[in-house]
């Protein structure tokens, strides 16, 4: 059985450039319908925090902004049906990735205070890329891997071709244009090969080697689904 390790933030707030506190969290639709898709799928999911937190729902991912009403009402309703996993999740710092064959981290502006600077976390991202297993990231996912650093001190996704939520993408919530920086513009500056859709908020996944990113919530289920079917592939051809 595929076994798939969820790395979801602790935090419940994104500190904004000028002081304000912005309520967070994950984004709904960007834990929910991947864990669907993997589960549909057979694999066995384990989500895990810093310091083993409950992670908070980012509310605004479930208002009828985020989406139409059918998606959100799926949603909500399988986190409702995974409730369970979300009250107890395992402490990241307790994790062995030698133990799962897939890593997925879903966004939501969360990983932008805490899996961005979070060096647990950055370790396993380094350690996952350089295993060759697959490792996905989701909208403001991305933001953990700037936690990860090679021995020699350097950033071990330069060079990858990846994506993230864009700048305008971020610019739609009046909040956003307070952030203290912008995803795509660090990736950009880290050395990231970073690339988008040509419309913002339409599905858009980049693949590079066993790094596997995902632009934004639209994404979603094309992550996933991507995932999956390479996944199973291998697995027919091993």
């Amino acid at each position: 059985m595929t076994r798939v390790l969820f790395v979801v933030s602790a935090a419940d707030r994104w500190t904004l450039r000028d002081g304000q506190v912005h309520p967070s969290g994950f984004w709904g639709e960007e834990l929910a319908m991947p864990h669907k898709i993997f589960s549909r799928a057979g694999w066995e999911t384990t989500l895990a925090t810093p310091g083993g937190t409950v992670p908070t729902l980012d509310r605004l991912s479930m208002s009828r902004t985020a989406g139409l009403p059918s998606r959100l009402r799926e949603v909500s309703a399988y986190l409702d049906e995974i409730q369970g996993e979300l009250d107890d999740p395992r402490s990241l710092d307790e994790i062995d990735p030698d133990d799962f064959d897939v890593v997925f981290y879903p966004g939501g502006h969360g990983p932008m205070e805490d899996l961005s600077v979070d060096p647990v976390s950055g370790a396993l991202l380094t350690r996952v890329l350089a295993s060759g297993k697959p490792l996905a990231l989701l909208c403001h996912a991305p933001a953990a891997t700037f936690a990860a650093e090679n021995p020699d001190g350097s950033w071990p996704f330069d060079g990858y071709r990846m994506t993230g939520l864009s700048n305008l993408e971020e610019k739609f919530n009046s909040f956003g244009r307070k952030a203290k920086w912008l995803l795509e513009d660090r990736l950009r500056e880290s050395g990231a090969d970073y690339t988008k859709a040509l419309l913002p908020l339409r599905p858009y996944v980049v693949v590079d080697r066993n790094l596997y990113t995902g632009q934004n919530p639209p994404s979603s289920e094309r992550l996933a689904e991507r995932l999956v079917t390479d996944v199973e592939g291998a697995a027919r051809t091993a």
